[in-house]
């Protein structure tokens, strides 16, 4: 891609984001009124950049611990909104309003189903976190009631809204690389021990019952929160559930493919010993008809060939791909790079895609269906790797193929009050 080539690329990415932010400004006179879930790290960037678009207000920032709810109302400031949300422990409260028209759902991964459910019942529509799940079982279940309801559900996959990922899968879909046979994606971060630590009676700041919500209860342990709990098989899916459905979801988007026919993992710790359950190295390959994805995640050292934490190569018969956040070369076979594109990873697109499909209609960039599809991805995956086998699976629907003994990590056990029925 010449010089020329590339600022009308750009341009265009531009114009297309500042015409979807004018049809906001124009569009519904009413304010899309949300609801914050989670107000620590993710949530907190979310409701500043979603205050930043026209006709959005956020109502109220809603958190289990006392102390991120002023994190949030900072948040919201930053992002420009003068209005002081409300604040409260309980999302439930935010349903429970009519002036309410959606729920932004940043809570840990043991949450997002349950949330998700009871704010589409409460007729809300729901911008939730990567991964949209906690269970492949959970997923369906959301699928259902989002069907009921006929709200919009959008899936913080942000990268299938941005430029840059969305000229990638539509040149590689147009044949720029032939026939794709093999797509790798990986994550590389030096994450630190979680150390170890015993039960202990949880800070009064913190409505721990109400933390854990849906799921089985456990003690409250001070190695748990703000952001371990992603290394717990109770509450999280390890970094594959928490990283590698990012470019998993762009990998099977690229190709054409909606669920496995094989998958097979293999990993274990190797780092620390700590209280950690998931596994800091994991290699998971899925085979997808005649073609492969695979996967690479490690927690314990950081990237240096490619300087990126997270990146996808895609290999074809007429040449390769390569892609991070940062931009993209396709090379053809004699490894000359042919073709090259910088562009945002689609954070801010991905927000206005979710409220010009509230105001006008649509299916969002990264609706349910697809959100739901690229997580079975990493269910599968730490299924395959917890039972210790290889898994069989029905690419029409994912679910797996005889009685393995996989099928017990297909669900989870629920505490009734708070999971909803569908």
């Amino acid at each position: 891609m010449n010089r020329r080539q590339f600022i009308g690329t750009a341009a265009a990415a531009t114009a297309a984001y500042t015409a979807a932010k004018t049809t906001l400004a124009q569009g519904a006179n009413d304010k899309i009124v949300l609801a914050l879930m989670g107000a620590h790290n993710r949530g907190a960037q979310l409701v500043e950049r979603f205050g930043k678009l026209p006709n959005v207000e956020i109502a109220y920032i809603c958190d289990v611990d006392e102390r991120q709810l002023e994190n949030g109302v900072k948040a919201v400031a930053k992002g420009g909104q003068k209005a002081k949300p409300q604040v409260t422990g309980d999302f439930r409260r935010a349903l429970d309003d009519p002036n309410v028209d959606g729920l932004i759902c940043a809570a840990p991964n043991h949450w997002h189903a349950a949330a998700t459910i009871m704010a589409c019942q409460a007729g809300k529509h729901v911008y939730v976190e990567k991964p949209c799940s906690h269970t492949a079982e959970e997923g369906e279940l959301m699928i259902a009631a989002a069907k009921k309801s006929g709200t919009v559900v959008q899936v913080g996959m942000q990268r299938r809204s941005g430029a840059l990922y969305q000229q990638m899968a539509e040149k590689v879909r147009g044949g720029a690389i032939g026939k794709v046979l093999l797509a790798k994606s990986y994550y590389h971060r030096n994450r630190p021990t979680l150390g170890h630590a015993s039960p202990e009676t949880p800070p009064e700041y913190l409505d721990f019952d109400m933390w854990q919500g849906p799921v089985a209860e456990q003690p409250y342990r001070s190695n748990i929160l703000h952001y371990n709990w992603h290394q717990f098989w109770q509450w999280g899916n390890g970094e594959l559930g928490n990283n590698g459905v990012h470019t998993i979801d762009i990998c099977r988007w690229a190709m054409g493919v909606d669920f496995p026919s094989r998958v097979t993992a293999f990993g274990r710790k190797l780092r620390f010993d700590d209280d950690q359950e998931t596994p800091d190295t994991l290699t998971v390959n899925y085979e997808c008809g005649d073609a492969n994805i695979q996967w690479e995640g490690i927690s314990w050292s950081d990237p240096y060939l490619t300087g990126s934490q997270i990146g996808i190569e895609l290999r074809g018969t007429e040449g390769t791909v390569t892609i991070n956040d940062g931009g993209m070369t396709i090379y053809d076979e004699r490894r000359r790079p042919v073709d090259r594109l910088k562009e945002s990873r689609g954070d801010t697109e991905h927000l206005i895609d979710f409220a010009k499909c509230i105001q006008e209609g649509g299916v969002p960039q990264a609706n349910l269906d697809e959100g739901h599809k690229s997580v079975m991805f990493c269910h599968l995956g730490n299924m395959a790797f917890r039972s210790g086998l290889d898994l069989e699976v029905d690419p029409t629907t994912g679910h797996l193929i005889g009685d393995s003994a996989a099928q017990k990590y297909w669900g989870c056990e629920y505490r009734s009050k708070w999971m909803p029925k569908v």
